[in-house]
């Protein structure tokens, strides 16, 4: 009988154990909003980002990592489900009045580490849902604690006036957003550290910059002009406004290491989809809101001390559907089950250098836009058109459009070898036929898929004029 009892204490306390995984790392996924390929100063930015360029000195750089989408809502929704953003049903960003949103049934990383027994936290723009309604909040996709916006910073970044502190509208707050959700981090984490039953964390730092409307110290901007007096003041304001994230980054990552925390974080430092300005993206075509390669190609850098190789580089093709099943990789979590995921766990290439087997290739889709629906698949990346796409698409999707959304094809077919052209500007369909007849019919049978799971909304009629997108 005593025999049994130990058995039985020690296989408690076993499980206890694997619960609060002292061995499990933390998680900290810092991202900014409309940053490009080439805006931090380790992809060749004039822009100086010595905080997050620490992170690919002691960490991964990869060359080849991809947003969700090629815009906000999309993009996080895919970060944090694992699934491209169409089978939620959020076609496009979520613009006021929307009722499209993150439905509670989506299952994020946040629930699932939070069900593992992870503290939670959000920090930053959310534009997920909206904030202070009925639909689905924070807390219901796995967040202990949050303070965010539901979209921008308003009027602009300095003294917001729209955050919402754990459903709490906070008014006008002095400083420079970056800070105000930095500060709110760091105050999280000390707060974390103080608890009496330690628990892994996962955090998700989403900044506003540099999305506009941009505001930049003064200091700042003035020390980009006198570095390259051949800019724009506008050109200035944006360059300090992403070196103004980058020293709130610098914050963040000095109170991991003084709270003794940086050696068990992994840390994931990205931009939310391609920027703006043709600087951001260079080498790409297109921009923000394009399928192109620079609407959706963005900086990604990994961090975890002693487990990810310092100061290594990767060719390796990775988008943000592949950090929930990683991190749950890592975490020792199942995968949701009766989801279909269309990302993949790349633990074995961030800590033993492993070549990424993808056998389902990473895809994007945007109704928005002409070309609508891109695929890659190694240095090849398909291209196409919807069958509709000489109809004037609206900036927000109304309620005549998703019908068509989900009844239209794809069409105009392009192929193109990014090892030789990665500005993609030679279709070699033509000479290619058995490559760009495998993946036409993989584009063609994804987008039916999608296009059929994603939540028929119903959407208001359209009241602003229309506007061609992407032509």
């Amino acid at each position: 009988m005593k025999i049994r009892i130990l058995i039985i204490t020690l296989l408690v306390t076993l499980l206890n154990s694997s619960l609060i995984g002292e061995d499990r790392p933390n998680f900290l996924i810092l991202m900014l909003d409309d940053a490009g390929w080439t805006d931090l100063s380790s992809y060749g930015s004039r822009i100086q980002t010595p905080y997050m360029d620490s992170l690919a000195d002691e960490g991964m750089r990869f060359t080849d990592c991809h947003a969700a989408a090629p815009n906000c809502s999309p993009s996080r929704i895919g970060m944090l489900t694992g699934r491209s953003p169409i089978r939620a049903g959020i076609f496009n960003y979520l613009n006021p009045g929307t009722p499209m949103h993150l439905q509670a049934e989506e299952v994020t990383m946040a629930n699932l580490l939070q069900d593992a027994g992870y503290a939670t936290g959000h920090f930053g723009k959310w534009h997920v849902s909206r904030l202070n309604s009925d639909q689905a909040q924070p807390e219901d996709h796995g967040y202990d604690y949050y303070l965010g916006t539901d979209n921008n910073a308003e009027p602009s970044h300095l003294n917001p006036e729209n955050f919402v502190r754990n459903g709490i509208e906070l008014g006008m707050i002095k400083g420079y957003s970056c800070d105000i959700v930095a500060d709110e981090a760091i105050g999280w984490l000390k707060a974390h550290v103080s608890e009496k039953e330690q628990r892994p964390f996962f955090t998700t730092v989403w900044f506003h910059e540099p999305h506009v409307r941009i505001a930049s110290p003064p200091d700042l901007v003035s020390e980009y002009e006198t570095r390259h007096p051949d800019i724009n003041r506008r050109e200035a304001e944006y360059l300090a406004n992403v070196a103004n994230a980058d020293r709130a980054v610098g914050r963040i990552l000095e109170t991991l290491e003084h709270l003794g925390l940086d050696e068990d974080t992994v840390i994931f430092c990205t931009s939310d989809n391609g920027g703006v300005n043709a600087f951001s993206n260079e080498g790409l075509r297109g921009f923000k809101s394009n399928v192109w390669e620079g609407g959706h190609r963005v900086p990604g850098i990994f961090r975890w001390p002693g487990k990810i190789k310092a100061g290594s580089v990767s060719h390796d093709t990775i988008g943000f559907v592949d950090l929930l099943p990683t991190f749950c990789d890592l975490a020792g979590v199942p995968l949701p089950k009766g989801r279909h995921l269309d990302g993949l766990s790349i633990r074995n290439h961030l800590t033993k250098g492993e070549s990424i087997d993808r056998k389902h290739p990473l895809f994007w889709f945007f109704y928005r836009v002409n070309p609508s629906m891109a695929f890659r698949q190694g240095d090849w990346a398909l291209i196409s058109n919807t069958t509709d796409s000489q109809r004037r698409k609206t900036h927000a999707i109304s309620k005549e459009d998703l019908p068509i959304i989900k009844a239209a094809g794809l069409s105009d077919f392009q192929l193109f070898n990014l090892k030789q052209d990665l500005d993609q500007t030679t279709d070699v369909k033509e000479q290619n036929k058995k490559q760009f007849d495998k993946m036409k019919a993989q584009m063609m049978k994804v987008h039916k898929e999608i296009v059929t799971e994603g939540e028929h909304w119903d959407l208001p009629v359209q009241n602003t004029p229309k506007k061609q997108i992407g032509k």
